[in-house]
Parts: C-alpha cells; sequence; structure tokens
C-alpha cells in the first residue's frame, strides 16, 4: 500500500500533461472571461496544463519578451499585439502554427484568421480583436441638434459646433493606431510594397485633416504618454468626440461611472476606406516543442466556444470570431448604435502586417506630434519622417 502514491504518480495522465507558460496582456474587464476559459480548460482534460501570468498592456509585455528572449526564461505561449507579430515571425522567434490547424470551425471569419499571418503563414491565433469607434457625447450633441457623424466633413462640422471656450469638439492621439485608422478609412496605408509610405496622399490628407481641426482650435491634441488625459478630456467634458477601439469603453466603464450617456459610432469611411482589425494573437515561441503547439491550438479552440465566444464579446467588445458566436449575441447587437459598428467587422482588415513598421512607427509619432502640437506644416513633417524611415530602410 505504501507503494501506491507513487505508482499514482506515474499514471500515463501525469506523464503525458504538458505545461504551457503563458504571458498574456488581458487586463480588467477581460482578464475574468480569460481567466475562467484558462481554469475550464485546465479543468476538462489532464494533457495539457495553461500556467497564466499577467505581464502589462500591449507595450509592456513587449517589452518584457524581448528582455526575456535576450536572457533566457522566455514563455511558450504569448499574447501578442498585432504589429509585434510579423516582426517575431521574420526573426524566428514565433513558429509557424498550419501543421496544428486542420479542421478549424468553418464559421471562423476568414479576414479575421489572416489577422494571424504574415506572407500567408499562420503565427497567431487570433484572441480578441476589435474594430474602431466614433465616441461622442450624447449629451452635448441633443444640446446642439447634431446627429452622428457619417464622413469627415461632418466631423469637423460637428467639432467646430461643439467647441467652446473651455473645450474643444474632438481630442486626438498622435499614437500609430489611432493615426493609421483614419489614413485606413481614406483608402491609403503607412506602406507599400514593404516600404514607408508616409508622404502618400491619403496619408497627407488625414494630418491636414487633424492639423486643421487642432490650429482652428476645434481639436485638441494628444501624445501616446498624454494617453489617460485624453481619456480624462472626454470624461470631464473638455472635448466632445475621440476615436478608439471598441474595447476601450468597456474598461472605462469596469473604471468609473459616466457622468453623461456616451455614443458609439462607425469610423467614418470613403467608399474604397476599410477600417482596422486590431488586437492580439496567441504566439508559439522559439524553443517550444511540437506538444505545447498543440496544446496551444487546443486551448484556442476551447476559447472558440460559441457561448465562451459571446460572454467574451459582452465583456469586452472584441469581435466574435465565429458566425455561430452570433446566435448567442442576439440581444447584446439588438442596440441598433451597437450593430453598426460590429457590422465595420465586414470592411476590416488587418492594420498591419509588415515586420518593418514597428522600427518606422516611432518616425511617424514624432512627425505627428511636431506636427499636431508644435505646429509644423504636415507636408514638412511627414518628409522627414519619411526621409528618417527610408534610411533606416537602406542600412
Amino acid at each position: 500500500m505504501r507503494w501506491f502514491p507513487f505508482l499514482l504518480a506515474l499514471t500515463p495522465a501525469a506523464l503525458a500533461q504538458v505545461a504551457l507558460p503563458f504571458w498574456h496582456t488581458a487586463g480588467p474587464p477581460g482578464n475574468r472571461v480569460l481567466e475562467e476559459t484558462i481554469r475550464s480548460f485546465n479543468e476538462g482534460q489532464r494533457a495539457y496544463r495553461i500556467e497564466a501570468r499577467y505581464v502589462g498592456d500591449y507595450r509592456e509585455a513587449g517589452v518584457r519578451l524581448l528582455a526575456a528572449l535576450r536572457a533566457g526564461g522566455a514563455p511558450a505561449l504569448f499574447h501578442g499585439e498585432l504589429s509585434f507579430l510579423p516582426r517575431l515571425a521574420q526573426e524566428g522567434v514565433a513558429l509557424p502554427l498550419d501543421p496544428y490547424l486542420q479542421n478549424l470551425p468553418r464559421d471562423l471569419y476568414p479576414e479575421m484568421l489572416r489577422a494571424g499571418q504574415v506572407q500567408g503563414r499562420s503565427y497567431g491565433l487570433p484572441l480578441g480583436l476589435s474594430v474602431p469607434a466614433l465616441y461622442y457625447n450624447k449629451d452635448a450633441f441633443r444640446a446642439r441638434g447634431l446627429a452622428p457623424p457619417r464622413s469627415w466633413a461632418e466631423v469637423e462640422e460637428a467639432a467646430a459646433r461643439l467647441t467652446s471656450r473651455t473645450a474643444r469638439g474632438l481630442v486626438v492621439s498622435t499614437d500609430i493606431w489611432s493615426f493609421n485608422a483614419l489614413v485606413m478609412s481614406l483608402g491609403g496605408s503607412l506602406v507599400r510594397e514593404g516600404l514607408p509610405a508616409f508622404t502618400s496622399k491619403e496619408v497627407v490628407a488625414a494630418l491636414e485633416m487633424l492639423h486643421r481641426m487642432v490650429q482652428r482650435g476645434h481639436a485638441q491634441a494628444r501624445n501616446p504618454a498624454e494617453a489617460q488625459f485624453a481619456v480624462a478630456d472626454f470624461l470631464r467634458t473638455k472635448a466632445f468626440m475621440g476615436i478608439g477601439p471598441t474595447t476601450a469603453l468597456p474598461v472605462v466603464q469596469a473604471q468609473t461611472s459616466l457622468p453623461f450617456a456616451v455614443g458609439v459610432a462607425p469610423l467614418p469611411r470613403q467608399a474604397e476606406g476599410a477600417v482596422p482589425l486590431s488586437g492580439a494573437v496567441l504566439v508559439v515561441l522559439k524553443g517550444a516543442s511540437p506538444e505545447q503547439a498543440q496544446g496551444a491550438v487546443a486551448f484556442w479552440r476551447h476559447f472558440l466556444e460559441p457561448k465562451r465566444q459571446a460572454e467574451w464579446v459582452r465583456t469586452t467588445w472584441y469581435l466574435p470570431l465565429r458566425r455561430e458566436a452570433e446566435r448567442e449575441l442576439a440581444d447584446f447587437l439588438r442596440d441598433p448604435e451597437r450593430a453598426r459598428v460590429f457590422a465595420q467587422a465586414e470592411v476590416a482588415r488587418p492594420w498591419s502586417q509588415d515586420p518593418e513598421l514597428v522600427v518606422w512607427y516611432g518616425f511617424l509619432e514624432e512627425a505627428l506630434e511636431r506636427s499636431l502640437k508644435q505646429g509644423v506644416r504636415p507636408q514638412v513633417a511627414l518628409e522627414e519622417a519619411q526621409r528618417k524611415a527610408l534610411a533606416v530602410e537602406r542600412r
């Protein structure tokens, strides 16, 4: 009888269990759903065990991962932001997962699967993907008889009418995601044929519009370091419109009570334009075993179950990854504003699949800040950013 505990430890289930250290970026409110998914996965089978650790937001997690890759100690599974994925793939840090992706559910949205691909190969498993929304203060719009803007010209007009001595109509951010959303909505791209396109007509037109509104006093510019102030501008009625991912509102609502009704509208878009799919994917990192890669895919399949997807969408306002989940979301999408914003999934595409963009984007963000906060003419600022990016490319 004294041998029984030892024999139990040698059962096939105990010997076969594969551990997957997992670094993730899901904070409130989405962390609750992700943690429950991990718990139910670990308890529902004996082949794999997810060992999760929260490592901060997208940028913090990226910095930690790069340090771990240099020094050792990187996890097998990483929750990486979309623009980070192409670089991980290019440098051989992310493992291709196509051999493990057989017989996927047929109702998965193809464009969302493509968000995890680099040059046609699957390196990421979509976890949370969002589209942008135009947030607006419903109370202020009603008071001035304004309807939600449907074009960028209407955004400019609304910003002018909403501006007062103490408030601006729009708060804009000089971060690359926000600016890229505007460029894509005009039918443009920041990268063309693997090279920066910072002086293309759509990029110039996008910055000229923002510059015009700031110069007229109708918009307030905030840089990435001032992100919390941009949110505060909106919450304290110092600005009445702002652009953010669909996931921004649930995060704010989880942290504070809103003093006014918040409206959400689709991002204004020209006929040839698109909206960016942004968010994060699961990445299996170099050094992981085939069994760990299989475990990562098994966990992702568990996450894709329609009822779990529906709970994830309701909690986070990420897009459903499967059409089947929409049946569970009929009540959630009954709200017409919400339905119109989520319908942007039909014209959404990945916002960044170019490895070089992570090297160049600092130059663009510098140009945006110089133009919107220091008054430099858009064309001049963008030409300088283009020169700097091309100089790096030629090295």
